[in-house]
């Protein structure tokens, strides 16, 4: 019989080794990461940001409604880091707006966007991995297969990239060899308007959403008086209402005026 207080000393001690994980705990930064520009959002990501060299898969209702304002503040950090290098959009399903990205930080001059279409997407994507003039790709990938993310995957690890791909929300069935997958979803409340939930992470699950405030601080001010003026009015025609009465023939049905009609013809005044 063995004894449970018996250790092996040709095994290492499990506890001393800094790099072994436990699944019940976050994951540390294997890799390197960049800031995502959220600190809620940094707290919940192992290693404290977007991991750099593997790819991170977000699923979306719809495309083009959430990725700027996630995406940007860490791309502007990147590209202050490397100007030299390009972000490379694959697949975009709108081109880009330049003063709004503008005023997010980011450098016009140094996105590229490529169309393309079927297979094409995948190609492109892979050969933007593949240069070195590229710290970022952005991919578009509502049909690719799980072999194909795969390849994406090795291609981001091997040459170092941040690779970010978005998905419609159908794929969640699907298995995926992203280390990070995220589901955005908008919302509207005091706290913020985007839920980013960790489907899947190296570290326990997380129950509730992350809730980020995207928007500008500019535009959140100009939604936040808009919505104070659309307040006042409706207080206002609410307040203003019950000093209008209706008129009578307005209010009634068409057929009880009629016989109104026929009962002031038979007893005038």
């Amino acid at each position: 019989m063995f004894s449970t207080n018996s250790v092996n000393p040709a095994l290492p001690d499990l506890a001393a080794l800094c790099h072994v994980w436990r699944a019940g705990e976050l994951g540390s930064a294997v890799l390197q990461t960049v800031d995502t520009g959220y600190a809620a959002l940094n707290q919940v990501l192992p290693g404290g940001g977007w991991p750099q060299g593997a790819m991170v898969e977000l699923l979306q209702p719809q495309a083009g409604l959430h990725e700027w304002g996630l995406l940007a503040p860490a791309l502007a950090v990147q590209q202050l880091a490397a100007p030299h290098q390009l972000v490379v959009l694959v697949g975009a399903p709108f081109l880009p707006f330049g003063p709004a990205l503008g005023a997010r930080q980011l450098n016009m001059q140094r996105l590229l966007a490529v169309q393309a279409q079927g297979p094409g997407l995948l190609w492109a994507t892979r050969e933007a991995l593949q240069c070195a003039d590229v710290g970022s790709v952005l991919a578009w990938l509502p049909d690719a297969r799980s072999a194909h993310l795969r390849r994406l995957q090795i291609a981001a690890h091997a040459h170092n990239k941040l690779l970010f791909v978005f998905r419609p929300l159908r794929a969640r069935q699907e298995s995926s060899p992203a280390p990070l997958r995220l589901l955005l979803e908008g919302m509207a409340s005091d706290a913020g308007n985007l839920a980013v939930h960790l489907l899947k992470r190296r570290g326990p699950p997380l129950a509730l959403p992350v809730v980020l405030a995207t928007r500008p601080a500019r535009l959140t001010a100009l939604l936040a008086a808009s919505g104070e003026r659309v307040r006042r009015r409706r207080e206002e025609a609410a307040l203003a209402l019950p000093l209008s009465l209706p008129s009578a023939p307005s209010s009634l049905p068409r057929s009880l005026l009629h016989a109104l009609d026929r009962i002031a013809g038979l007893h005038p005044h």
